[in-house]
């Protein structure tokens, strides 16, 4: 591994290369945070799909990308005079060793969950109005759910055993199938969040990531699909012309063959 000197010379090369482009590139220098915010969030789903795919040559990669794309809003940033990177490294620094009295401070923690208390508690005595107030309104709901959960539960709110939580499944499935059974649409829907809601929640008892776990899941179909639309190329025959039996002979054997 690097040394850290070599490890400040290669971001120092990255500041060096990042105003050479500002002031010489054509659409580096058009850019601005709002113009790159489209592509900051494309570059960070792109990450996520290489540490859920466990490539390390292309987290590497990704993470030079995320990377960049901070160097750049800081560089943004030094032209207004508002902040720099050295504002951004310092006012990350300040905050962790704020948020860590366990480290920097004489403040005694037992265990993980101590420490995500005393997270958001410290987060309320910086001034925030509501432990939610962390959770961005832009985030997929599936995410955003788990966040919401995530925090409410730092500060107490929380079930006490995943049997608890598994019941409250049960219950919104029972009052979901009920509004199916009415036929009202908004009802269903309103029911149908409910048992996505507690579904996140009991896989937070169980340690399960859901957008992870669904992401796995879309992967393992996609991939089992593509097989099917393969073999289906090689005997010549459409699947819409396939009934639903012979597709799923290649299905199953997709399964069979297919590491997930």
């Amino acid at each position: 591994m690097n040394t850290r000197e070599n490890q400040l010379k290669a971001f120092d090369r990255l500041l060096t290369i990042m105003d050479e482009l500002r002031t010489q590139c054509p659409w580096d220098k058009k850019q601005t945070m709002e113009s790159l915010r489209h592509l900051t969030i494309e570059e960070t789903y792109e990450l996520g799909d290489a540490i859920l795919d466990n490539d390390l040559e292309e987290i590497k990669k990704e993470l030079g990308d995320v990377l960049l794309h901070i160097v750049f809003y800081s560089k943004i940033g030094s032209e207004t005079n508002d902040f720099d990177i050295a504002d951004v490294c310092n006012s990350i620094c300040e905050k962790l060793i704020n948020r860590h009295p366990h480290i920097y401070g004489d403040v005694k923690v037992e265990n993980e969950e101590d420490v995500k208390r005393n997270w958001e508690n410290l987060k309320l005595k910086e001034g925030k109005n509501s432990v939610l107030e962390g959770v961005p309104h832009s985030l997929p709901a599936l995410v955003k759910a788990n966040r919401i959960q995530e925090k409410v539960a730092g500060v107490g709110f929380d079930w006490e055993h995943p049997n608890q939580v598994w019941e409250k499944v049960e219950e919104e499935l029972a009052e979901f199938k009920v509004e199916i059974e009415k036929g009202d649409k908004q009802a269903m829907e309103s029911e149908f969040g409910d048992v996505l809601f507690s579904m996140v929640n009991y896989a937070r008892f169980l340690n399960i990531n859901p957008e992870n776990a669904l992401e796995r899941t879309n992967k393992k179909f996609s991939k089992r699909f593509q097989y099917l639309e393969e073999k289906a190329k090689a005997i010549n025959k459409p699947l819409k012309d396939m009934t639903l039996a012979e597709m799923d002979v290649f299905w199953e054997e997709a399964k069979v063959f297919l590491s997930e």
